[in-house]
């Protein structure tokens, strides 16, 4: 039953179906492979099944494999976004309606596109920080065993944030009005700290997101105050990584940042009202910044643009919250935080991920360290350096190509023409590549 879904799905353009050959030869005409090495020409990456079996100088057709020509393209690791929310994407309608007359189910049946989308643009793997924790890790599950095509998902589930804080969806709404889901998350005190924690573990989640300060898309609460209490920060992230689990930990002001650094969350999102004293405190403690300068430009231009699209209040937080990011990632960068790279999709349609890296060059960051950021660094960030994140023997067979440079214009990356991950080929765009084609070594 299950292959007969899967070859329905194929003939609707749901999955990608194409047959996992035992070896696949590709050769490389510029190759950058995200350990933070330079850049190699003329290369052979090997593949056999889902993983890299070794990188060669010089064009080699192993005998039986199948060769994939990307000698005019540069390759480089499938790009990792360490935050994203793929089963949500905003369509200019009025959020608040939308959240009192949709439900998760209509989510649901968007998710396949959204997910794929994702995957067509290079991004291989991500770090999904905020969604209906059953929907997304069922479709975590649905993306791993193939029923869909998208990226590889670690998951958070709901964030964890308190009443009246940026995850609670009842703000600014009739109080009479209630879904169960729009609870799932709330912590008030250190008991539901811990026991939300180990229910969120135990339903599948990857990791754990909370929301310490408030937020600009929420309604009435303060992107500069920190709302969670240090106790229950503390009691998270203790049961999280008894658990084995890391915490990413939305956050704007200044003096919540420096108490969730200091109580041991491994990655700050957004950052926005960072500071001079800030910076130490990331280096000792190794936290990493996510800076999603994406999402701040464009929430900043809906502000100015179109404030009614946004939940009451919203506009306002924007147009004074967003010019901070760009800022604190300069100075982030220039100080040697660790960033990964994260764009907070929700406001920009998926599959326009790329857009960030030109974002993060405008404010200081290199070419390369920006692919790094997306590459290596994103892939310790989320703990699995040893299966993605870089080109190299033993590594998944996550692997794109761009058709140009870009070390010299990182906006190449916002045209992805070729896609692998776990050795199956989802994209394959040879007029952009330069490619020629695809062929069988040995005279086949």
């Amino acid at each position: 039953m299950k292959n007969i879904f899967r070859a329905t799905a194929a003939l609707f353009g749901v999955i990608a179906m194409p047959a996992m050959a035992k070896d696949v030869a590709i050769h490389a005409g510029t190759l950058i492979d995200g350990t933070g090495a330079a850049p190699r020409h003329q290369v052979t990456i090997l593949v056999r099944d889902d993983r890299i079996v070794a990188v060669t100088p010089g064009y080699s057709d192993p005998a039986g494999a199948e060769v994939i020509d990307l000698s005019g393209a540069t390759v480089l690791p499938g790009l990792i976004d360490t935050h994203v929310h793929i089963p949500g994407q905003f369509d200019g309608g009025d959020p608040v309606r939308e959240l009192v007359t949709q439900t998760d189910l209509d989510a649901a049946y968007k998710t396949p596109a959204y997910a794929r989308a994702t995957l067509q643009a290079g991004f291989t793997s991500v770090r999904d920080v905020g969604a209906a924790t059953d929907l997304v890790v069922a479709m975590k599950r649905a993306i791993a065993s193939g029923e869909i095509a998208g990226p590889r998902m670690w998951v958070s589930g709901a964030p964890l944030g308190p009443t009246g804080g940026h995850g609670d969806a009842r703000s600014g709404l009739d109080p009479a009005l209630s879904q169960p889901e729009w609870t799932e998350g709330i912590v008030d005190g250190v008991d539901s700290a811990i026991r939300i924690v180990r229910d969120h573990r135990r339903r599948g989640a990857d990791l754990i997101k909370i929301m310490p300060s408030g937020g600009v898309l929420s309604v009435n609460d303060d992107p500069a105050l920190q709302l969670m209490s240090d106790a229950e920060i503390k009691a998270v992230v203790d049961t999280a990584h008894a658990l084995g689990m890391k915490v990413a930990a939305h956050i704007h002001g200044r003096e919540a940042i420096a108490h969730a650094v200091a109580l041991g969350v491994d990655s700050v999102e957004h950052g926005s009202y960072a500071g001079p004293e800030s910076y130490p405190l990331f280096k000792t403690h190794g936290t990493y910044l996510v800076p999603t300068l994406l999402i701040g430009q464009r929430v900043y231009e809906i502000a100015k643009t179109h404030p009614e699209q946004l939940p009451p209040s919203s506009a306002a937080k924007a147009l004074e919250v967003a010019p901070h990011l760009k800022a604190n990632l300069a100075a982030a960068y220039k100080a040697g935080v660790k960033i990964a790279f994260g764009t907070d999709q929700t406001l920009v349609a998926h599959g326009r991920n790329a857009g960030e890296f030109a974002l993060m060059v405008d404010a200081g960051m290199t070419p390369a360290d920006a692919i790094l950021a997306a590459t290596r660094n994103a892939a310790d960030l989320i703990g699995d350096s040893a299966d993605i994140g870089s080109v190299q023997a033993g590594h998944l067979a996550d692997i794109i190509a761009v058709p140009g440079d870009p070390l010299a214009d990182v906006r190449q990356l916002e045209h992805v023409a070729f896609v692998m991950k776990g050795g199956v080929v989802y994209r394959r765009d040879d007029h952009d590549t330069g490619a020629g084609g695809v062929r069988s070594a040995g005279g086949h």
